[in-house]
C-alpha cells in the first residue's frame, strides 16, 4: 500500500503488544473481498479505499499515515464495532 510504511508500525507494536490485537483486528475488518485471489496474498485494503481514507485523514492521496494516526484509528474503529 502506499502512502503508509509498515516498518515503524511494527516497531511500535513491538514496543506496545497490547495494541496488537486492536490494529489487527481494525486491519482484518478493512480487508478488501477475495484478498487471497490476488497478490499481495495479505487481508489488507484495497488500494481505492486506502485511497479514499488517506485523502479524508490528511487531505491527500500523497499523505502518509503516521503510526500515531494508523493505532488511534485502529482505537477507534474497535470502540465504534463494540457500541453496535
Amino acid at each position: 500500500m502506499k502512502g503508509f510504511n509498515a516498518l515503524p508500525l511494527v516497531a511500535h507494536l513491538s514496543r506496545h503488544p497490547g495494541e496488537v490485537p486492536v490494529v489487527v483486528g481494525a486491519a482484518w475488518r478493512l480487508r478488501r473481498e477475495g484478498w487471497w485471489r490476488r497478490a499481495p496474498f495479505l487481508p489488507v485494503p484495497g488500494q481505492t479505499y486506502w485511497d479514499f481514507r488517506l485523502a479524508t485523514a490528511t487531505g491527500s492521496i500523497t499523505g502518509r499515515a503516521s503510526v500515531r494516526e494508523v493505532v488511534e484509528f485502529a482505537r477507534w474503529s474497535d470502540q465504534q464495532r463494540t457500541r453496535g
